[in-house]
């Protein structure tokens, strides 16, 4: 295996964990009385909140929707595509190799 393997082995399970949190979370916005600070709703908080407060510093709430989580599942998905997609940048570099 080499280094690209390795690296886009690892980062195809991240990245795919991450839009399914961020997923989960975009569904918990539709139950604001849900307490992110109790199990097993922060082990959904606690890996994406470090992503939503600079983004929520940027886009403000519309019309009272917190709508940085979908960004972010924009954002993980585009950058899944580019890097592991079936034309992604690291499937093209493990394909050479």
């Amino acid at each position: 295996m080499t280094g690209v393997d390795i690296t886009a082995w690892i980062l195809g399970p991240v990245l795919g964990l991450m839009i399914f949190l961020f997923i989960f979370r975009i569904i918990l916005t539709w139950y604001p009385q849900v307490d992110l600070n109790r199990l097993p709703f922060n082990l959904v908080a606690w890996p994406t909140e470090p992503f939503l407060v600079p983004l929520r510093k940027i886009v403000q709430p519309i019309g009272g929707v917190d709508i940085t989580p979908i960004i972010w599942v924009g954002i993980l998905s585009f950058l899944r595509e580019i890097l592991l997609g079936q034309q992604g940048l690291l499937t093209m570099l493990s394909r050479v190799q």
